[in-house]
């Protein structure tokens, strides 16, 4: 349901790119979802990519808004603005707009089916640390709305010619620390080993008695304010300890996960516009816990000792005992969420929803784009229905992206988005 924990390499089966139709507009390489991080000011260049991308978004949102009325004043205000300041400011109703079509084109989701439901957090407003920070503590809360998760985006301050946007560090509002051990291995997530020691160079107090799961503080860097750091309070971090249906000792392995996905260094681009800081969730599908994250090598790699656990045979590959043993986390994984009555889906019922958001986005006029490495599941593919297909490769705005420098902090806490001189 949520892109924020792939990462492999197999390789997409791609269909013919089609001519855009009806609400569907494509990025052209110099438009400026291509330039992550602007320099202050804008040339003549720049500004005529802006009108362009806000022409093209504005004719999509009143098409498919009809009772928005005519687009012609609209437009021509917004053109005004766009030679004023060099950028504009979404209507309430064009940023929802906006960010439901960005989840809509985004080709990584497999969780579409629901991105009229998303709801939107209108956080423009909101461009200091502590306020991007406490409101994202209360997207945690809002979100997961007693279990039965809630999607949601809360959008912050936007990107503009005369001040940079508010960047969060962190890939999701919720990590798990990664400590590097004396004998090389780590406790907790290796995935965040480099950010983790960077943390704590920088001043993060880590636990007393570290354990395989903290959570690691939230950092907002703010171009006056530089990075800081701020813990996540206690009742906005929702978790769910895994057991298993049939195997008591499976409890024992003290194995948790976090219950809402918020995906949270992407950067929404609407319409020429872009914030960084816009993070948003779905919910899970087991297999992203079950295969990735307690499944995957460089990550907390459980199945040997599930295997070892459940005696099978692992010095003979002929065994499948990895996949047995990945079988059985990922059970654990959808069995614990749904005993503490936390939403989350399988992966042989989320493609067969994906397919219907398919047929209705082609009844619609509009083709759907999926990146068929992300969209088929890391586990038992070929027996979804996802697998037995091609997909549109074609990048559709608006859309979320994620800038290899943001990439890049999210694991290593290196380098600060901007240069200053305050921060931890």
């Amino acid at each position: 349901m949520n892109p924020g924990d792939r990462s492999w390499g197999k390789a997409p089966r791609t269909g013919r790119r089609a001519s855009p139709g009806p609400g569907r507009i494509r990025a052209r390489a110099s438009h400026p979802i291509n330039r992550p991080d602007p320099a202050p000011g804008l040339d003549s260049s720049d500004i005529e990519m802006v009108r362009a991308a806000a022409k093209e978004f504005l004719e999509l949102f009143h098409a498919e808004n009809p009772k928005a009325g005519w687009m012609g004043p609209r437009l021509a205000a917004v053109m005004r603005e766009i030679d004023l300041t060099g950028t504009y400011w979404h209507t309430p109703e064009e940023l929802a707009f906006g960010a439901r079509v960005a989840w809509r084109n985004n080709a990584r989701c497999i969780g579409r089916l629901y991105w009229r439901s998303l709801q939107v957090r209108d956080l423009r407003t909101v461009s200091d640390a502590r306020g991007v920070a406490g409101h994202c503590f209360d997207h945690l809360r809002e979100a997961h709305n007693g279990g039965k998760i809630r999607p949601m985006i809360s959008v912050f301050a936007p990107e503009t010619p005369s001040r940079p946007a508010p960047r969060i560090w962190n890939e999701q509002l919720i990590r798990y620390a990664g400590y590097e051990q004396p004998d090389g291995r780590v406790l907790g997530d290796p995935r965040y080993r480099a950010f983790t020691s960077e943390l704590i160079r920088r001043g993060w107090k880590q636990p007393d008695h570290p354990g395989a799961f903290d959570v690691l503080p939230l950092v907002v860097e703010t171009v006056e304010e530089g990075p800081r750091m701020f813990e996540l309070p206690v009742e906005a971090v929702h978790e769910v300890p895994l057991a298993h249906p049939e195997m008591p000792w499976f409890a024992d392995l003290g194995m948790r996960w976090h219950a809402v996905p918020v995906i949270s260094n992407n950067r929404l681009v609407i319409g020429g516009v872009s914030y960084p800081a816009a993070p948003f969730n779905g919910w899970y599908m087991g297999t992203e816990i079950g295969a990735r994250n307690f499944g995957d090598t460089d990550r907390y790699a459980m199945v040997p000792e599930v295997a070892e656990r459940m005696g099978l045979d692992t010095t003979d590959e002929t065994s499948l005992w990895r996949d047995r043993a990945l079988v059985e986390i990922n059970r654990a994984v959808l069995h614990s969420f749904n005993l503490s009555g936390v939403t989350i889906t399988d992966h042989h019922t989320e493609s067969r929803r994906f397919l219907i958001h398919v047929e209705r986005e082609e009844r619609a006029g509009r083709q759907c784009p999926a990146d068929w490495t992300w969209i088929v599941p890391p586990m038992s593919g070929s027996l979804t229905p996802v697998f037995h297909r091609y997909y549109s490769p074609e990048l559709q705005l608006p859309n979320f992206f994620t800038d290899p420098a943001a990439t890049h902090r999210s694991l290593h806490g290196t380098p600060p988005a901007f240069h200053h001189r305050s921060g931890f």
